[in-house]
């Protein structure tokens, strides 16, 4: 008894001290945005700021332009998981709840995509985003975060759909309902939770990324976050404490989303590994 009591305050010791190296990162990032340069170049390195300097903020959200980012950032994000909903659910309803020929080949087409990197089409995504006109556009990022979001999507979808009883697709069409009333008013409904996850998963995916932010937008008034966090980074690099907290507000959003939602993403995932 007293060996298992020893060994459980053993696990929770280590538990405790594992959650504190992985929070210090966050820690000192936020710190650091609060800091100016002396304090951060060796006078205070990882203490407390001595002078919490806000005004960080406001210089990284008016002279560095991360407000209109983080607004870009937003657009972006909210279009693409829009848009990564509707022909996920309507194509997993497509691929689960009708019968017709070539389904399942089309299925296997979709999750070809999970292989496929998204770096790895820089340039033919580039070439046609070109030959569209759609360079310097939101278009130019929301279409393909959209296409290589969906892959994933119809996977999350699909352990969900698959667990509706088809029971209630019959139940609805002897009660006159056609194929579009059974998704809108059987499916969709149903369906929240794995809506909730494929918008929060989106939301991670082109919220952070760089690459194609950085070589499809050319124009400042159309940059997002990271992007001006970057250029933030070689403009003004005298003053360090207007990054840091640019870095907070490009970060602290996507910890938050987690942190509130990690445990939906991760049955999500599990169901759609098992039943798709």
């Amino acid at each position: 008894m007293k060996n298992s009591k020893a060994i459980r305050t053993v696990i929770y010791v280590g538990l405790v001290l594992w959650a504190l190296i992985n929070l210090f990162p966050v820690y000192w990032m936020f710190t650091f945005s609060l800091k100016d340069n002396e304090e951060i170049f060796g006078a205070n390195v990882a203490g407390l700021p001595r002078h919490w300097l806000w005004s960080n903020y406001t210089s990284a959200l008016n002279t560095g332009h991360m407000a209109k980012y983080f607004l870009n950032s937003i657009i972006v994000a909210v279009i693409t998981i829009m848009i990564t909903l509707a022909v996920a659910l309507m194509a997993t309803f497509a691929l689960t709840r009708l019968i017709w020929k070539q389904r399942r080949r089309l299925n296997r087409f979709f999750m070809l995509g999970l292989t496929i990197p998204i770096h790895a089409s820089i340039v033919p995504v580039y070439v046609t985003l070109s030959r569209l006109h759609l360079l310097n556009t939101y278009a130019a990022l929301i279409v393909p975060y959209a296409a290589f979001s969906l892959s994933m999507a119809i996977l999350v979808c699909t352990g969900f759909m698959n667990e509706i009883p088809r029971e209630l697709d019959e139940a609805a069409c002897m009660d006159g309902c056609n194929v579009w009333g059974i998704f809108f008013r059987i499916i969709v409904p149903l369906m929240k939770p794995a809506v909730a996850t494929v918008g929060i998963y989106t939301f991670l995916q082109c919220w952070n990324e760089l690459m194609f932010a950085n070589i499809f937008i050319s124009k400042t008034s159309l940059k997002t976050l990271p992007v001006g966090i970057q250029a933030l980074s070689g403009q003004y690099t005298t003053a360090w404490g207007p990054i840091g907290a640019a870095l907070v507000l490009g970060t602290f959003p996507t910890l938050i989303v987690y942190v509130f939602l990690s445990k939906r993403i991760q049955e999500s995932f599990i169901a759609g590994a098992i039943k798709g």
